[in-house]
């Protein structure tokens, strides 16, 4: 267990993705899974419909925020959106590892200098490997090896690459969480929350387990209780 691990508490690893309607729509299901998730997640749905704003309404209730939007362009490019995103003072955003080493780089500076220019901390860099929806995971190796070359903090994947990624000395988002006896939906390779956290997990996305269940309080709070037992051993 690294240093890293040794601080973090249950509630700081997990991430509420919140897409699910309007900004006000999304800021009541934050409310309502506060005392258990402490990271929200503003995608791309989220992001059109309220823009910046998402993230300072986030931010005012306490949230760390995942800006994932996964950049991919070519590097200029990248490079100016990451500083324009990480002047917000989110704590995590992404951009695809399939655009290759020299845009990571540029996605890894801007937002480094970003974040210098508005005086907020750097954001962690994370390089989405291969999607949680996708059954072939043959690319991962390669990105893997692209986004630690191009000193990414971590990478996005699944449950199921975490002993790569400890391996490359690297943190890891993972998506695809879902509990026991739960659908599926359009993932391709999950993993429960408690094995996630077993295998080494540093943070997990848990987006429709909780959002679609009929009590997302109680589903939030069973997954944050899961995820407390697997890290007391």
């Amino acid at each position: 267990m690294n240093e890293v691990e040794v601080k973090m508490e249950g509630r700081d690893r997990l991430a509420l993705p919140l897409d699910v309607g309007d900004l006000d729509a999304a800021i009541a299901m934050a409310r309502l899974v506060a005392p258990w998730f402490g990271i929200a997640k503003v995608g791309h749905e989220l992001y059109a419909e309220a823009g910046p704003a998402a993230f300072d309404r986030l931010h005012d209730l306490g949230f760390a925020v995942f800006c994932d939007l996964k950049l991919h362009d070519i590097p200029n490019t990248v490079e100016r959106a990451a500083a324009a995103l990480a002047r917000h003072g989110v704590e995590f955003m992404n951009a695809h590892a399939a655009g290759g080493v020299e845009m990571l780089r540029a996605f890894v500076a801007g937002a480094s200098n970003g974040a210098a220019a508005a005086g907020v901390p750097t954001p962690v860099t994370l390089a989405v490997t291969v999607l949680t929806s996708e059954s072939d995971a043959s690319a991962f190796d390669t990105r893997l090896e692209v986004a630690r070359e191009a000193a990414c903090a971590g990478v996005v994947c699944s449950g199921h690459e975490l002993a790569q990624v400890r391996a490359a000395g690297m943190r890891s988002m993972v998506p695809g969480i879902r509990t026991v006896g739960s659908s599926v939906d359009d993932q391709a390779r999950v993993m429960t929350p408690g094995a996630a956290i077993t295998a080494g997990a540093d943070w997990l996305v848990i987006g429709r387990s909780v959002t679609a269940a009929p009590d997302p309080a109680a589903a939030a709070a069973a997954i944050a209780a899961e995820v407390e037992a697997a890290l007391s051993y």
